[in-house]
């Protein structure tokens, strides 16, 4: 791609683990064409029932991306259904519908295959850089330094036997650093809150293509925004009585950014009902740029036992 994400000084010094799980993420997100409009996925070597959603979408762009001939247009938007849950086990089929080639805009549609069904779909919509209009929401305030604040494995430590997970889990390398402001996510239980925060960024450096940045951004993206919805009812992760599960995502990209710089994602649930919740997210650089916004609905079920 021609255009590059903006530079900033907060782009990750990896670690020898950090950069290591980083281009894992990088090689999961490079798909295998084989045919024309049709690429096929893998997901990672990890002990889990089903496939991660924010692997599925990033892929899905990924597929998506490859067939916009133009190399000016990123994407600006995408909306996603999470149809089935995905096979850890099998690769994922994706199949890419050129749409529409226009003078300033691409449109993709993709569906993620597994097994013969259909495990999900996507549509993309890329645009030409111009110029125009431009305003945007302030970064909230009073934010700590993202350096100060517990790594996700430090945060979740003191509940490792609580949790029954072993060194699969929490002592391997994780490729998206994920720091929250505020409470961690076993820290909930009869906690009520309405919003959260949390700093991320790829856990190493980055090629310099503006695509593969958008790619691990949706990636991490799915990471926690769902939770948010159980925070006005004080659910913990464990929590036995809940069933969760994403059921759509949508994101709209506004300005460049690098994924290896940190980014702030502010999250909030406006809504929980029928066994569904909502959270909206936006995501801003560290020098205050608005760069994304994220809106994802989410199944959360009370169990009956």
């Amino acid at each position: 791609m021609t255009q590059s994400p903006n530079d900033s000084a907060s782009v990750a010094t990896p670690s020898v683990d950090g950069q290591s799980a980083v281009d894992d993420l990088v090689r999961l997100l490079d798909l295998e064409a084989i045919e024309v409009n049709i690429f096929r996925g893998v997901s990672p070597p990890e002990n889990r029932q089903r496939v991660f959603g924010g692997q599925v979408a990033g892929q899905a762009l990924v597929a998506a991306a490859r067939t916009v001939e133009t190399a000016q247009r990123m994407v600006h938007s995408l909306h996603a259904y999470f149809l089935r849950p995905g096979d850890p086990n099998v690769p994922i089929l994706y199949q890419v519908d050129r749409i529409r080639d226009g003078r300033s805009f691409t449109t993709r549609r993709v569906v993620a295959i597994q097994h013969g069904q259909v495990i999900f779909n996507l549509q993309a919509s890329f645009h030409v850089a111009e110029p125009g209009l431009d305003h945007q929401m302030p970064l909230p305030g009073d934010l700590p330094v993202p350096e100060s604040l517990l790594t996700f494995r430090e945060r979740m430590e003191p509940y490792r036997a609580r949790m029954g997970v072993g060194s699969d889990f929490l002592d391997r390398p994780r490729p998206i650093d994920l720091r929250y402001v505020e409470r961690g996510p076993m820290e909930r239980k009869g906690r009520f809150a309405t919003a959260q925060r949390v700093w991320l960024r790829a856990n190493g450096r980055l090629p310099d293509d503006p695509v593969l940045h958008a790619c691990v951004v949706t990636y991490a993206s799915d990471l926690t925004l769902l939770d948010t919805t159980g925070l006005p009812h004080g659910f913990d992760w464990d929590d036995a009585d809940v069933q969760m599960a994403s059921l759509d995502h949508a994101m709209w990209f506004h300005r460049p950014f690098r994924a290896d710089g940190w980014l702030l994602y502010d999250q909030e649930t406006p809504s929980t009902s029928n066994a569904r919740g909502l959270a909206t997210g936006s995501i801003f650089t560290q020098e205050g740029d608005l760069v994304v916004s994220v809106v994802q609905e989410g199944l959360i079920r009370k169990v009956r036992r």
